[in-house]
C-alpha cells in the first residue's frame, strides 16, 4: 500500500442501482487504508436534468486530470435518445482495450467449474463508430471501420498481457470468411504481432463457431482477442459461465486514461431497495487497485470477497442469498478484518 500517495479518482455513481452499489464499494475501498480523493459526477439522464448535457464538461475534465475513473451503471435508451455514455467515454479518451476476466467465485455452482478466460475486446472501432445514415427512406447503411493501427494495438495489448501473466494461448475471433477486407485486416495485424510472441500459442476461430465451441467446451480457450461488436457479445456470453454480468468486472484501458466499470444494467426496478449485488463493481474496483499499483489492497479485498462467497452466509438474492447491498458490504468488511 502506498504510505503517502492519495489517488485522485473520478467517481461516476450512475443511475438506478448505481449509487447504492457505488456507495458500498467506496466503503470497502476506503477500509483498505489506501487514500482516495473522490471527484464525484453525474452522467446520463441525471446529468442532463442538472446541466443540460449527458456528459458534463466538468466530468470530462476530471477524467482528463485524474486519468482514472470508477463508474457505476448508466442507463442508455434503446433505439433513440442520447448516445451510449459508455461508448462516448471510450471514444473520447481513446480507451481502446476492453478487458474482462471470467472466473468463478468460490461457493457458486456452474456447469463449467474452474473456467478461466480473459476477454480482450477492441473498444473504439468496428460497428460502434456510429457511422449510420438513411440512404433512401427505408434503407439504412451502417459502416464498420477497422484500421491497422487499432487492430495492431489491441493485439499487442492482448499478447503483452498474456506474456506478463503467463497465459498460454490467444485466439483471434473473426468473420473474415465473409468480411474479407475488414476482418481480414484485423487478422493480418494479429498474426504480425503474434510473430513476436513465440511463447504464446496463437489460433483463429470464426465468431459463430466460437459461440458454439464456448458453450460446448470453454476450457479449450484461454484469451480471446475480438473486434468491438464480437467482443461485446462474447464477453456477455462468457459471463453466463460464472453467474452473469452482476459478478463480472470490466476495465476500459487506454495509454493515458482508464475507466473501471460494472458492465451490468442499471436495474431501475430494484433501485433504492438495498437488494442489488455490488460484486461486479467491487471486482472492477479491484482491477482499479491493481492498475494503481495497490496490489496488497487488491489482494485483501479479493480474499475477503471470496471468503464471503465461500461461506455463503451473507449473499444477495441474485446468487441465492437473502442479504441486501449494505449487509453484503458489511460482511466483506468484516472478512477484511
Amino acid at each position: 500500500m502506498s504510505e503517502t500517495k492519495t489517488h485522485k479518482v473520478t467517481l461516476i455513481p450512475g443511475d438506478g442501482i448505481g449509487p447504492e452499489v457505488t456507495q458500498a464499494v467506496v466503503r470497502i475501498l476506503e477500509a483498505t487504508g489506501v487514500k482516495f480523493d473522490w471527484e464525484q459526477f453525474a452522467a446520463g439522464a441525471e446529468a442532463f436534468e442538472i446541466f443540460g448535457e449527458y456528459i458534463p464538461q466538468a466530468l470530462c475534465d476530471s477524467i482528463e486530470r485524474n486519468k482514472v475513473a470508477l463508474k457505476g451503471p448508466v442507463t442508455t435508451p434503446i433505439g433513440g435518445g442520447f448516445k451510449s455514455i459508455n461508448v462516448t467515454l471510450r471514444k473520447k479518451f481513446d480507451l481502446f482495450a476492453n478487458f474482462r476476466p471470467i472466473k468463478l467465485l468460490p461457493g457458486l455452482t456452474s456447469h463449467w467449474p474452474g473456467v478461466d478466460l480473459i476477454i480482450v475486446r477492441e473498444n473504439t472501432e468496428g460497428e460502434y463508430v456510429g457511422l449510420e445514415h438513411e440512404v433512401v427512406p427505408g434503407v439504412v447503411e451502417s459502416i464498420k471501420v477497422i484500421t491497422e493501427k487499432g487492430s495492431t494495438r489491441i493485439a499487442r495489448f492482448a499478447f503483452d498481457y498474456a506474456r506478463k501473466h503467463r497465459r498460454k494461448k490467444i485466439h483471434s475471433i473473426h468473420k473474415a470468411n465473409i468480411m474479407k477486407l475488414s476482418d481480414g485486416l484485423f487478422l493480418r495485424c494479429a498474426r504480425k504481432v503474434a510473430e513476436e510472441f513465440h511463447d504464446v500459442q496463437y489460433g483463429e476461430h470464426i465468431i459463430d463457431n466460437t459461440c458454439m465451441q464456448l458453450v460446448m467446451n470453454p476450457y479449450q480457450y484461454d484469451t480471446l482477442l475480438l473486434e468491438n461488436l464480437y467482443g461485446d457479445i462474447v464477453s456477455d456470453l462468457c459471463a453466463a459461465f460464472v453467474g452473469g454480468l452482476g459478478l463480472v468486472p470490466g476495465a476500459n484501458l487506454g495509454h493515458d486514461c482508464a475507466i473501471f466499470e460494472a458492465v451490468h444494467g442499471s436495474a431501475p426496478d430494484i433501485a433504492g431497495k438495498d437488494i442489488a449485488n455490488p460484486t461486479a463493481l467491487l471486482q472492477s474496483a479491484i482491477l482499479m487497485l491493481r492498475h494503481l499499483d495497490e496490489e496488497a489492497a487488491a489482494d485483501r479485498i479479493q480474499k475477503a470477497l471470496e471468503t464471503v462467497y465461500e461461506e455463503r452466509k451473507c449473499l444477495t438474492r441474485d446468487v441465492g442469498g437473502t442479504c441486501g447491498t449494505t449487509t453484503f458490504a458489511n460482511a466483506v468488511l468484516q472478512a477484511m478484518g
